[in-house]
């Protein structure tokens, strides 16, 4: 997860980021063109890849979600790092939107935080306005939209949105690209390979929660393990038909030696 993403929203000049809400602005760089200075200078790109700005985002996380029988889970890690500098291991990658929504975090620290809370300003007004809570679709749109605005213009996101509604445990996939998907698994982030070798081997719709927060924190354990960029804490919740509750954080250096215990 970049720690310079906060450098993507300087600047002067307003935008209106959406519909939504008449008095809802952004500051974007006061140029003629912003969307091409934010290009050149915080353009995200992925891997290796460069897309010759001036400003390198070095991302690195791993964020898993996946729905069961028994409602959803969300498991995370909490290193942020910005090439082979580790900023910190202790960062909050779930972003609790409201009692019944997460999102969680990858790419650019400062966006994905700011949008994400941003969503839940969107949401609560929705709910004072209908007398209702939103939808987790709909929450996901919102924040699909608001990408597709800033499309362009810099923005580094891969988030989850996911949560339980009229229609039961829902899960959806939103990129600053304005990429939307609905779908029972997904892992963001540069050590999702790696969550999706485990994942793909162990995963079962009809696991137990016990079965299920094991495979949450095996994935992420393996994906730290492998990937230089992920580390720190394991932090899972479990969103049920009642609202996520936290089950835990724990350091995946503990982790590793309960694993390695296992192979004796």
């Amino acid at each position: 997860m970049a720690t310079l993403a906060e450098l993507s929203s300087i600047g002067s000049s307003p935008k209106h980021h959406h519909s939504y809400h008449e008095s809802d602005e952004f500051f974007v760089p006061n140029v003629s063109d912003p969307a091409h200075y934010s290009r050149t200078n915080f353009a995200s790109a992925c891997g290796s890849a460069d897309a010759s700005q001036v400003v390198k985002f070095a991302k690195g996380t791993t964020t898993l979600a996946f729905k069961f029988d028994h409602g959803i889970i969300v498991s995370v890690d909490s290193r942020s790092t910005m090439g082979a500098y580790i900023a910190s291991q202790t960062v909050k990658k779930v972003i609790e939107i409201n009692p019944f929504l997460l999102g969680t975090m990858a790419g650019g620290a400062a966006d994905c935080s700011y949008w994400e809370r941003d969503l839940g300003r969107q949401c609560r007004l929705y709910e004072l306005r209908n007398k209702k809570r939103i939808s987790v679709a709909a929450a996901s749109k919102l924040l699909c939209n608001t990408m597709i605005s800033y499309k362009g213009y810099g923005l580094s996101m891969g988030t989850m949105v996911t949560g339980w509604d009229e229609t039961g445990p829902q899960l959806y996939y939103v990129d600053n690209d304005g990429t939307r998907l609905h779908s029972d698994m997904f892992s963001c982030g540069s050590g999702s390979t790696f969550a999706y070798g485990i994942l793909d081997t162990y995963y079962k719709p009809d696991m137990t929660l016990e079965e299920a927060i094991d495979l949450g924190k095996r994935a992420i354990y393996h994906a730290t393990h492998r990937d230089a960029y992920s580390g720190g804490l394991n932090n899972l919740y479990h969103v049920t038909k009642d609202g996520w509750v936290k089950i835990h954080s724990i350091d995946v250096n503990e982790l590793h030696y309960e694993y390695a215990e296992e192979k004796k």
